[in-house]
């Protein structure tokens, strides 16, 4: 469990690191890492195979797996990850574990400014138990309590929350003028069929609801690990065979509702069609357009919604001007 209080994330990384890792040289063979490695005690303690080389410089991390896997005769420097997640050592506690966060790492080393490795802090500093990698369950359910404190603990001025979530409400103003523009190319229509205009709210609001459900339950599966598209396709899928239902279910009341209102069955019957079809469409791009935002690496909970509900409403324009006009037979 988290046992620190918010200031804490706002003490400096370099108070609490240590020293228990083990430091490699590039230019070593597998085998002699091994034999150094065997000098270790491993079985409390959370451990990455840091690589420096002769100027004491971080330059990658050995992988334990790769190591064990690797001819005795070959180099470190050959078998090591170069690419280094690290911290200065002028960090704060937050940063570092934002960083671990990010990354998935159970600890991150913290050089100084000549990149020379000082120490490591470890997930180990955030919990009053320490960590084994057996235990997975702990090891994510530590991530997303992490997670929440630094998240609870950023006191972001209000221009940064500006700056941050003005962009995607960009995509709300755009999508207005684009729905202002798409129902004004439609104003003859609107004139001739009054009925357009009364159930016009109605059919906006229920796609934006479905997308905005279908994206929450996206995002809650986002959340629960790693991306994958298969998983992504499959949650599709489901939502799909539950929008089916949805749609029709919709689409039958609204119809009912307009042909007892007016008596114009044709009509009735467009209404229902397009709400039908923007409700399916809804789900696909509730499903789509988070997942889509997460495999660019950028936060879904933040860009989503804007962009789902524009392109709902966009789409839902589309299909109630246009299969009413087809079943009017007007231009």
């Amino acid at each position: 469990m988290i046992a620190f209080k918010t200031e804490f994330l706002d003490e400096t990384v370099e108070h609490y690191i240590h020293q228990r890792f083990v430091r490699l040289r590039e230019e070593m063979t597998v085998g002699e890492a091994v034999r150094q490695l065997q000098q270790y005690d491993l079985s409390k303690q959370i451990m990455y195979l840091y690589v420096t080389d002769n100027e004491e410089r971080l330059v990658g991390v050995v992988p334990v797996r790769r190591l064990l896997g690797g001819a005795a005769d070959t180099r470190i420097g050959d078998v090591m990850i170069k690419k280094v997640v690290t911290v200065p050592s002028n960090a704060t506690m937050e940063q570092a574990g934002a960083a671990m966060l990010k990354y998935k790492l159970l600890a991150v080393p913290v050089v100084d400014s000549q990149l020379r490795i000082i120490g490591v802090a470890d997930l180990n500093l955030f919990t009053e138990d320490s960590l084994t990698l057996s235990r997975k369950p702990q090891v994510d359910s530590v991530f997303q309590l992490l997670g929440l404190h630094i998240s609870l603990s950023r006191q972001a001025s209000a221009w940064i929350m500006f700056r941050e979530r003005f962009p995607w409400l960009l995509w709300n103003i755009a999508s207005g003028i684009l729905c202002a523009i798409i129902a004004g190319r439609y104003e003859m229509l609107i004139q001739e069929i009054v009925l357009l205009a009364m159930f016009m709210t109605v059919v906006l609001a229920l796609g934006e609801s479905v997308s905005m459900q279908a994206m929450t339950i996206t995002l809650q599966r986002l959340s629960a690990g790693p991306f994958r598209w298969s998983a992504a396709m499959s949650s599709l899928r489901r939502e799909l065979s539950a929008a089916g239902f949805l749609s029709a279910g919709c689409a039958v009341i609204i119809a009912a509702a307009a042909m007892v209102w007016k008596g114009h069955w044709t009509q009735a019957a467009a209404i229902g069609a397009s709400v039908g079809l923007s409700i399916l469409t809804a789900c696909i791009l509730g499903v789509l357009i988070p997942s889509l935002i997460r495999a660019m690496r950028i936060d879904p909970k933040v860009a989503a919604g804007p962009i789902v509900l524009a392109c709902a409403d966009i789409c839902t324009l589309l299909y109630y001007f246009s299969v009413m006009q087809m079943v009017a037979g007007t231009k």
